[in-house]
């Protein structure tokens, strides 16, 4: 059975740090290695950078907006509601969902203080591209990490991080759906919340 702390961890890690209707640009593997071993590195910059915990939080937002297909992540974590919500709703709702991750998860960043996430392979899967990586804490035993890759938005971006398994815009699109659920499906009300949540 997987630590669901670790998990916790890795997945805040990755967003603190998942498809859109236009052609894929033909992301190579090595492309999306590349992509991957900068944002463990820039990663791996925050988490021992010995900053405040509220600028990690900014600077892992930072990454999440940068190395991240947010609009993806945020729409999915979304779920059926963002079909009806307007454009200005779903770019509020990403804005917000990016603050609201790296809050969430940051607060979990000092069991990562001292560890390391390493790149392994990388592998075409379908119209996307798999990148395998191992993360090891400190007192833990080492578990897999997987970024799912793409150029689907006009630029290489993950769109999904897998913890052992787990994905991170199944696990958010639950957290999320149970949020919207408690505020009667009032898609600006989550929004506002999600402005100061995590």
């Amino acid at each position: 059975m997987s630590n669901p702390n670790r998990r916790t961890v890795l997945t805040g890690v990755a967003a603190a740090v998942t498809v859109i209707a236009t052609p894929a640009l033909a992301l190579s593997t090595n492309e999306a290695r590349a992509l991957i071993n900068e944002v463990v590195a820039r990663i791996n910059d925050v988490i021992n950078s010995g900053k405040s915990e509220s600028a990690m939080y900014r600077d892992f937002e930072a990454l999440f907006n940068r190395y991240a297909d947010v609009p993806t992540i945020s729409r999915s974590a979304l779920g059926p509601p963002a079909r009806s919500a307007s454009a200005q709703q779903l770019k509020q709702f990403a804005d917000a969902f990016a603050g609201y991750l790296a809050r969430k998860y940051g607060k979990q960043f000092r069991d990562f203080i001292g560890g390391e996430i390493t790149v392994e392979s990388a592998r075409q899967l379908k119209s996307f591209q798999e990148v395998q990586a191992v993360a090891k804490l400190r007192g833990q035993s080492p578990f897999n990490v997987t970024f799912m890759v793409s150029d689907r938005s006009g630029s290489d971006r993950f769109f999904d991080l897998l913890i052992e398994g787990i994905s991170l815009l199944k696990s958010e699109r639950a957290e999320v759906g149970a949020m919207l659920d408690k505020r009667g499906g009032d898609i600006d009300t989550l929004i506002r919340d999600l402005k100061s949540a995590g």
